[in-house]
């Protein structure tokens, strides 16, 4: 028999944008492996020279859709692209597509967003918040409408450090339309000046325009059926569709895999600051339980008059540490290395920011110089100190996150759980109370080794790295040995010197 989410989902029609990013595959996977769902329309921006179907027939290859194409061959059909793209007016949908959506569809799941934390300003408002704009103007002339969910972030309100279930329109300088008209106004060189006078006290332009797009919807959602999903930092798989799978580096996933090659060696971090990470799997049975309850309360209502808002995080009784999650990840090094390190790993954990570029230079910029140079005495490219630009940036940006724990409320994202029956807890779980963090950090740095550094973990290849790890480990002794008694001698040189 069919449980609630599952029978909410039978022969429903399905709009997902974002459809082609992490979650977005994840969300596909689910719904096509879990659900009787007719179709799922797909956004997805075209790419010169490559027809939009194409991009749904190279999913057959993709891992993530592994497990559901053994039981189900023919799954991918049922997803369908709608040609679009959030930069272009009225999302680039063509009036013919547009017919088809307002009258078939019955859920909407709006996932699409840039969640560069260093976008320019026009571009995320663009993709951010106009479209969000677009996306509710859509769903309002869809005839068959039952459940919307948007897709927004925890941290969409950081400027606060405990943050509840509710809209905080507060926070903004000035709202949602008057950013909207700002941006027809002037150029988008214009716009981006004056970004910092526009973001204010949020970290960036990410978490700002994801605070406006919240403020489109308490503005102008209406009568819709909607909910906001605001989920924290995702992370790879826990358990489905496949353990611990991820395609592309991002955030914490970022620090595992550059910890795992040796190439990362210090970041500023709180290491007693609480991580916000939730796994994909989980994030995503979340955003299906949200869109079942949303259409429940609608029916039973008659209308939802403010959208709830539903939280995703660690819960509060199961918190986890960033100094735990570096040093868990790390400890990998010596079980599943990689086999293409370029040093022994380790993580120096710097929380004054003042120190950090002194430890940088000495740890990345001189061995990227040192390590560059022998590559163009080869013939080779140099990729190294680019490759730590990137890198420092990219830490700088992150910096306001690494260094402070945010308390989320989640009392809705709790009932929602309440309300669910015992066979959707089964096959939707996201229980953050009782996850084995120990557990999920081994599947994340085995999925980080597989999926990321393309290394079956064979025991021959898990062999190989461990002794390529001794031998580095050595090597990086030896230096750190060899350092410290040139800063004593100099010391000790310096002391005579003195008496």
């Amino acid at each position: 028999m069919d449980s609630g989410i599952q029978g909410f989902f039978k022969n429903k029609t399905v709009f997902l944008t974002g459809g082609t990013g992490f979650l977005g595959k994840v969300v596909t996977e689910k719904l096509l492996r879990t659900t009787e769902v007719t179709r799922i329309y797909s956004l997805i921006r075209p790419k010169r020279g490559v027809p939009i179907k194409d991009r749904i027939t190279t999913w057959e290859k993709d891992p993530v859709f592994e497990v559901l194409l053994r039981t189900k061959p023919d799954a991918l059909q049922r997803v369908c692209p709608i040609a679009g793209d959030c930069l272009e007016p009225d999302l680039g949908i063509s009036e013919h597509d547009r017919r088809i959506l307002t009258a078939e569809v019955h859920v909407v799941i709006h996932g699409a967003a840039t969640v560069r934390f260093d976008e320019v300003l026009h571009l995320a408002l663009t993709i951010n918040v106009r479209a969000t704009r677009l996306m509710l103007q859509l769903a309002k002339q869809m005839t068959n409408l039952v459940s919307y969910v948007h897709v927004s972030t925890a941290y969409s309100n950081c400027v606060i450090s405990d943050i509840a279930e509710r809209f905080y329109p507060e926070h903004l300088h000035s709202g949602s339309d008057n950013i909207l008209a700002l941006g027809d106004l002037v150029s988008n060189e214009l716009l981006d000046k004056i970004t910092p006078a526009l973001v204010g006290s949020y970290p960036n332009t990410y978490t700002y325009t994801k605070a406006l797009a919240e403020d489109v919807i308490l503005r102008e959602a209406g009568n819709l059926p909607l909910c906001i999903f605001r989920p924290a930092i995702i992370m790879s798989t826990y358990k489905e569709p496949l353990n611990g799978w991820v395609d592309n580096l991002f955030g914490p996933m970022a620090l595992c895999f550059g910890g795992a090659r040796g190439i990362m060696r210090v970041t500023t971090v709180d290491r007693d600051a609480k991580i916000g990470i939730v796994p994909a799997d989980y994030c995503v049975n979340v955003a299906l339980a949200c869109a079942w309850r949303t259409a429940e309360k609608s029916v039973k209502n008659g209308k939802v008059m403010k959208p709830p808002i539903y939280a995703f995080a660690p819960s509060e009784n199961n918190l986890v540490s960033y100094g735990s999650f570096i040093n868990t990840s790390v400890k990998y090094r010596d079980i599943i290395p990689l086999t293409k390190m370029l040093w022994y790993p380790f993580v120096l954990c710097i929380s004054n920011a003042s120190l950090f570029p002194l430890a940088a230079f000495f740890l990345h910029t001189l061995p990227g110089y040192l390590v560059d140079m022998l590559l163009r005495l080869k013939g080779r490219k140099p990729i190294l100190v680019n490759l730590y630009r990137k890198i420092h940036k990219n830490i700088a940006v992150l910096g306001p996150f690494s260094s402070t724990t945010w308390n989320f409320d989640t009392s809705n994202t709790k009932e929602l759980r309440q309300a669910m029956s015992q066979e959707d807890l089964k096959l939707y779980d996201f229980d953050m109370e009782h996850l084995d963090w120990e557990d999920y950090f081994k599947t994340a740095m085995y999925g980080v080794r597989l999926y990321i550094g393309k290394e079956q973990p064979t025991a021959e290849s898990i062999a190989k790295g461990l002794k390529l790890g001794k031998r580095l480990k050595v090597i990086h002794y030896a230096f750190v040995s060899s350092l410290v008694s040139v800063a004593s001698y100099v010391l000790w040189s310096l002391a005579k010197l003195l008496v």
